[in-house]
């Protein structure tokens, strides 16, 4: 394996990090601007504090599930994970220019396929872990809308007859709080999935070459698939960096595009986004954080009718989903063969 394309791939990882933090980041903070519970600038240091905090608190099993979960380990090299990279990177780039809150946790899944089933065949793909990630396309954005339904229409029974001003106030400084647990359940999730991508390339690599420069300093032979200390922690930062940068057109469309928010379904829905994320960066499972949080948003707009949504917007995402993971299977796929082509002739 070629030590100066295992350093590109893992440098192209770190900024696949970043961006991710640019765009899906973005919702970790889109209510609580939408509220003025916090100006922008306050809302992406919140933000970002509380996804490095869970590098403290989660355990890495969702970067374990995309480390061997999705294609079997043996054909992966520095071309399949370059190949990832690449196709996932064009099509966060194309999407984030395009103001789409598209999911950048099902664009790094269809990467890994495309270059395997591409190169290697349809039996080298985990077919029962891809089902599961599958299943919770539909699942999180589900559970995200019955449960910010359901805390919505709680809390607007309890509260109906308070001084709607002094509610307000109350669950803006609530927000507060549940902006800071759906920080903490993003990090714990796509904080951790390009951990994975470039650990798994790691070790396919010290597998090859033990006694070179990764195996002796950055990923140790002999203790098989890991996640390193280092990694986490430098994961953590660039998707926290990524979100202090911040993707203002994504934060205007899941702000303002989707349905008027108020403090009360903004805490709603901050808080059924959180704990679906929590749930499932504690069962390994990544799940999209734009599918949580746009399920959740549009759960707590239908407790005021269905007219009350802006379906359009909502249409417009749930294309963007159904594009991701097909389009950069074959983007990805195609770059693999292109690769393929040029050095292993």
């Amino acid at each position: 394996m070629s030590l100066s394309i295992v350093i590109i791939c893992v440098l192209i990882g770190l900024l696949f990090s970043f961006m991710n933090g640019m765009n899906d980041a973005a919702n970790c903070i889109a209510t609580v601007i939408a509220t003025r519970a916090l100006n922008p600038v306050k809302a992406v240091i919140w933000a970002a504090f509380w996804q490095f905090s869970a590098a403290f608190i989660f355990p890495v099993a969702v970067a374990t599930m995309m480390g061997e979960g999705i294609v079997n380990s043996d054909c992966i090299d520095e071309y399949v994970i370059l190949a990832c990279l690449l196709g996932s990177v064009f099509w966060i780039w194309f999407c984030t220019k395009m103001g789409l809150p598209i999911s950048a946790s099902h664009a790094m899944i269809g990467g890994l396929i495309g270059p395997v089933w591409f190169g290697f065949g349809w039996d080298h793909l985990v077919l029962s872990g891809i089902g599961l990630i599958l299943l919770f396309i539909v699942l999180s954005p589900l559970l995200g809308a019955v449960m910010g339904f359901a805390f919505n229409c709680i809390f607007l029974k309890i509260f109906k007859k308070s001084n709607a001003l002094k509610v307000n106030k109350r669950f803006m400084r609530l927000q507060l709080f549940s902006s800071a647990a759906f920080s903490l359940g993003y990090g714990g999730n796509d904080g951790q999935k390009m951990m994975g991508i470039i650990a798994i390339l790691l070790c396919s690599y010290v597998t090859a070459c033990p006694n070179d420069f990764i195996g002796e300093y950055l990923y140790h032979p002999g203790e098989g698939f890991y996640i390193p200390v280092w990694l986490i922690f430098t994961c953590y930062a660039m998707i926290s960096l990524g979100t202090v940068t911040g993707g203002w057109k994504v934060i205007r469309t899941l702000g303002d595009g989707l349905t008027k928010i108020t403090p009360v379904p903004g805490f709603c829905s901050e808080l059924s986004g959180a704990l679906t994320l929590i749930i499932t960066a504690l069962g390994g499972i990544p799940v999209s954080t734009t599918h949580t949080i746009t399920g959740s948003i549009i759960g707590t707009g239908l407790t005021k009718g269905v007219n009350y949504v802006k379906w359009v917007t909502a249409k417009n995402i749930v294309w963007a989903w159904i594009l991701t993971i097909p389009a950069v299977i074959v983007v990805s796929g195609l770059f693999y063969l292109i690769l393929r082509g040029i050095f292993l002739q």
